[in-house]
């Protein structure tokens, strides 16, 4: 986030327009409402907007680095108001409706807007009209696009930067993963350029790059028809105009750049198309490819080479007066080629509904032969749309059909059954009622087979069709008024119509694995692909072992394999390496500052892909889940669920808004002036740098030198703000308890009235989440911390060591307001939302927390004047491959915190202990054992070194991650997010 805020920064101070000053901190954030999830409500009421020209696009740069399958873009434009007055600019861009925004910044007249994801607001349930339909609108992978869409003010002669990112996982149709970029301004852009990385684990085979695609009716599922009939696309494609490929190591980096002369040459009105990129990778027959990195896991799974399930379907079609001219048309040219590709082992059979409902074949499917296929094209011939639609005694109908077919003796045990149900409007005919209807097909479907739903136009009730495919093991597909219907009915077809396998189980190695994605799959049918994420229990275990159990027609299907644990983790961590080499070595070239800045912060993000692939799968499937959800508790618990995962991905998902701050503009059109942050005491204030720009690191680690004749200029350079501005302030000293969490971790206890300190290590895994004070119900105050892994140095009897790479502190009276603290950065949300460097002395009071960093050195974090906490910031300048940045937390004053503090470190603040000696047994020697409530704790004496290694500790150590030092087992304190204020559940160890 800090890396976004910096590049929008310096690519601003780039402009002689405009000048940076310090972030606004009057944060009077509005919800930006999305209507259709994304498009934020202009601002309006703005009397000093001009209506003169629209602001000018100076630049539009977009970059994307797909890692195995999961891409990562960032957008930046940056617009240009040349009149006296203020103008309003839009910034719009639309995006994959599959995808998440994960960021939105902007700087408009040099001051930073940052957004910030919130958990929507609950809303009185409308039963019709289109927030009922948004709701539900990520659930499916349609439409295949939405709008990104933000107005703000722009001061007279000043420009403006818009800053938005957003991931997605590439989903595998028909043999072919699609990456698509809408390339749509509205105007000629004096700069364009798209800057596409592709590294995958496995080779990239067949990358194509397609001409532009423009207008729905070419949309995916078209595309994807071209594909598998051929007549569409040619076989190699003639690329859009300047478009550069290029392969070195399966590393696949595709560039598109015209010119404004160029662009015209497409459309004069900047809306040249999608870009759209189709590849596939190479795959070995077996289990499929597992990516492991920093405590989580991907796996892959679409196999190759099976014979074909047979199947057997029913088309329900509906045949309303509203399905009149062109949809039924193309509805009958879409079942025609259907029929031309069923295999002979498919049995079939068509229902039409209106007001009444026609069965083509009663009582019975018929076996795919030459002669009823004819007889088939006939009926659907003969198809007359009229009068309404009874769509609960259509699916009806078809689901007794199929189902008494089922339980016959023609019935092929291992074939695979589907309804294709297609319709264009509401229910208006039997039952209206949407519940009715969803309970009416769960009771007529039984779970003998999947329900596949298409809407047609816009006056569908696509909540109810997505909610009949989700509760049916099926899939809903929106076509719009103006595709070509035809082409996605028959694209939709080929992507389900081709069933490999069926009842698919993947097992993974059990209480090694925690919070896995889903895992059991009716189907999988050809050129498609089964993602599955988790969290390793136990990343230090050598190997994973998986199964996959499947059907295949008659045959059972058993796979196992056993994944080595460490090979993976060191083969993913070499491909996002080759992947940020790859985008730094495209952004060498002159007057590329916005393409490498963009790349350093996909690069950032990219480090922990694995984990961003789990978290974006397992919000889709809370949202699936919810929409299934049959009772309101069961749904609350997936809102909340999918909106705390949210929350922790800063993803904008159905339940959750995007706030940003509205800037203010003065009535001759400038921008109001904006508070600055107060620099400490004894720092020059030219040592807090616009923006709150933060210094990156050289490959080797070592923090680059500062330009000291641009350190605090307006005018910096991009390189200078992401790598050379750097100021060495002295450390200063600071008074501190020893009860503390440092280093792999090592925790201090000091007991000040019995005067004895203890100490215990807690090994836990990267990922792990701890919580180290937790005073919820009383304070208000939680503190957690997050682990990250590191090699154990040579010589060390352990294999793996873990450190703290994230603080989180929260607290919740008088209002919510928290601080993330990391090695390189802290966010603080207070009035408003601030990113500090950590590599600057600054001190910023949001009145319920404040913060003091002293650079390089410590952050103290101080709420109400009577609790404190010091986190020491280890940072390395060539560190060694077992050294991470990391953190260290202190409990500086606790006098704030309530006697039913809990938490790792919490629960002992108020505690008295004793030591007591055991008489020697035997030979051995006498033994010392701590009493602490009531419990008895063997100790051993040791010595710790604290404060960044500038003093020695005696104290009783307590072994085994403090069995019956600390309450409940180590288990107990692990979060679900940073952001968990969730209580103390649990009782004590007894004696």
């Amino acid at each position: 986030m800090l890396l976004l805020l910096t590049l929008l920064t310096v690519c601003l101070s780039q402009s002689t327009l405009g000048q940076l000053d310090d972030p606004d901190s009057d944060l009077a954030g509005f919800n930006l409402d999305i209507a259709p999830r994304r498009v934020p409500r202009q601002v309006r009421g703005a009397s000093t907007i001009t209506k003169q020209t629209k602001p000018h696009i100076q630049e539009l740069s977009i970059k994307t680095t797909v890692i195995s399958r999961y891409a990562f873009t960032a957008v930046y434009c940056a617009m240009l108001n040349r009149h006296s007055d203020a103008a309003e600019g839009v910034f719009q861009f639309q995006i994959p409706a599959g995808a998440y925004v994960s960021n939105f910044t902007m700087i408009i007249g040099g001051r930073v807007y940052q957004s910030e994801v919130r958990p929507k607001q609950k809303r009185v349930k409308q039963e019709n009209g289109k927030p009922k339909n948004k709701e539900s609108g990520d659930a499916s992978p349609e439409p295949e696009v939405e709008v990104f869409r933000m107005a703000a003010i722009i001061p007279g002669r000043n420009r403006a930067v818009f800053l938005l990112t957003y991931e997605e996982l590439l989903q595998r149709r028909l043999g072919r993963y699609e990456h698509v970029t809408i390339l749509r301004p509205m105007q000629l852009v004096s700069r364009l350029s798209l800057d596409v990385t592709i590294v995958d684990h496995s080779t990239i085979t067949d990358l194509q790059v397609l001409p532009l695609r423009n207008g729905r009716s070419n949309s995916r599922s078209n595309s994807a028809v071209s594909t598998a009939s051929g007549p569409k696309t040619p076989a190699k494609p003639e690329h859009p105009v300047t478009t550069l490929i290029k392969n070195e190591k399966n590393v696949y980096k595709i560039t598109f750049s015209p010119s404004i002369i160029q662009q015209a040459k497409i459309t004069t009105n900047g809306n040249l198309g999608d870009f759209v990129i189709r590849y596939d990778v190479q795959r070995d027959m077996g289990i499929g490819d597992i990516q492991v990195l920093n405590g989580h896991f991907v796996h892959y799974f679409a196999p190759k080479d099976l014979p074909v399930v047979p199947k057997n379907v029913v088309f329900v079609i509906d045949t309303s007066a509203s399905m009149l001219g062109t949809k039924i048309r193309q509805t009958k040219d879409a079942l025609f080629t259907i029929l031309r590709d069923l295999r002979p082992g498919d049995h079939f059979n068509f229902i039409s509904f209106s007001n009444k409902i026609k069965v083509w074949q009663p009582n019975r499917l018929v076996p795919a032969t030459p002669l009823n296929i004819r007889d088939a094209k006939k009926f659907i011939y003969m198809l007359m749309p009229t009068g309404g639609t009874n769509i609960d005694g259509a699916i009806n109908t078809g689901s007794t059909l199929l189902r008494e077919y089922l339980s016959g003796p023609d019935a092929s045990p291992n074939s695979v059954s589907l309804i294709i149900f297609l319709t264009d409007g509401h229910p208006t005919v039997g039952e209206i009622q949407s519940t009715a209807i969803l309970g009416n097909t769960r009771s007529a479907v039984q779970e003998k087979f999947c329900i596949f739903t298409i809407g047609i136009g816009n006056d569908v009730d696509y909540r109810l069709l997505e909610r009949m495919a989700l509760e049916n093991c099926g899939m809903m597909r929106r076509i719009h008024e103006e595709a070509d219907a035809s082409a996605m009915l028959k694209g939709f077809y080929d992507e389900i119509g081709t069933p490999l396998l069926s009842d698919i189980r993947i097992n993974y190695t059990e209480d090694s694995v925690q919070y896995v994605t889903q895992h059991l799959f009716t189907n999988y049918f050809n050129g498609s692909e089964i993602v599955i994420a988790g969290k390793l229990t136990n990343q230090s275990a050598e190997s994973l072992h998986i199964q996959v159990t499947a059907s295949n027609n008659d045959k059972s299907i058993i796979l196992e394999t056993d994944v080595p644990l460490q090979q993976r983790q060191m083969e993913t961590e070499k491909h996002i390496k080759a992947a940020t080499a790859a985008m730094a070595a495209g952004s060498k070239a002159p007057g590329s500052a916005v393409t490498e800045g963009l790349g350093n912060v996909l690069g950032s993000i990219a480090e922990d892909f694995v984990e961003h692939v789990w978290g974006f799968l397992s919000v889709k499937e809370g949202l699936r889940s919810r929409l299934r959800s049959q009772t309101s508790k069961e749904r609350e618990d997936y809102i909340q669920q999918v909106t705390n995962l949210s929350l922790t991905y800063h993803f904008l998902t159905p339940l959750t808004n995007l706030v940003v701050e509205k800037p203010e503009v003065l009535a001759d059109g400038t921008m109001a002036p904006a508070p600055t942050i107060t620099p400490v005491a004894d720092e020059p204030a030219s040592s807090v740098l616009p923006a709150n720009e933060l210094p990156g690191d050289t490959e080797d680690g070592k923090p680059q030198k500062p330009d000291r004749k641009k350190t605090g200029s307006p005018s910096l350079t991009l390189s200078n703000t992401l790598g050379k501005v750097e100021r060495r302030p002295a450390k200063k000293s600071i008074t501190i308890s020893k009860t503390s969490a440092d280093g792999d971790p090592h925790f201090v206890v000091e007991f000040p009235l019995s005067k004895l300190t203890v100490c215990f290590n807690i090994n836990g895994e990267p990922g792990h989440i701890l919580r180290l004070v937790s005073d919820h119900k009383n304070s208000g105050v939680t503190v957690n911390g997050k682990l990250i892994g590191a090699p154990a140095p040579p010589g060390s009897h352990k294999t793996q060591r873990t450190y703290f790479s994230t603080i989180t502190i929260v607290v919740d009276h008088p209002r919510r307001a928290y601080i993330e603290v990391t090695p390189k950065k802290v966010i603080l949300d207070g009035r408003d939302r601030i990113i500090l460097p950590c590599h600057s002395t600054v001190s910023v009071d949001s009145g319920v927390l404040s913060v003091a960093i002293v650079g390089k050195s410590n952050v103290t974090v101080t709420v109400g004047g009577n609790i404190s906490f010091v986190i020491l910031l280890h940072q390395y300048k060539n560190p060694a491959p077992y050294q991470r940045d990391h953190l260290g937390f202190y409990i500086g004053n606790s006098k704030g915190l309530s006697h039913n503090c809990h938490g790792l470190l919490g629960q002992f603040l108020y505690e008295e202990v004793g030591l007591a000696e055991l008489p020697a047994e035997g030979d051995m020697k006498p033994s010392q054992v701590l009493k602490v409530k009531d419990r008895s704790v063997p100790v051993v004496q040791k010595s710790r070194r604290i404060y960044s290694g500038t003093q020695n500790v005696n104290c009783w150590f307590a072994k085994n991650n403090a069995a019956k030092l600390i309450d409940g087992q180590y288990e107990d304190y692990l979060m679900s997010h940073m952001f968990d204020t969730e209580g103390w559940q649990h009782g004590t160890n007894s004696v």
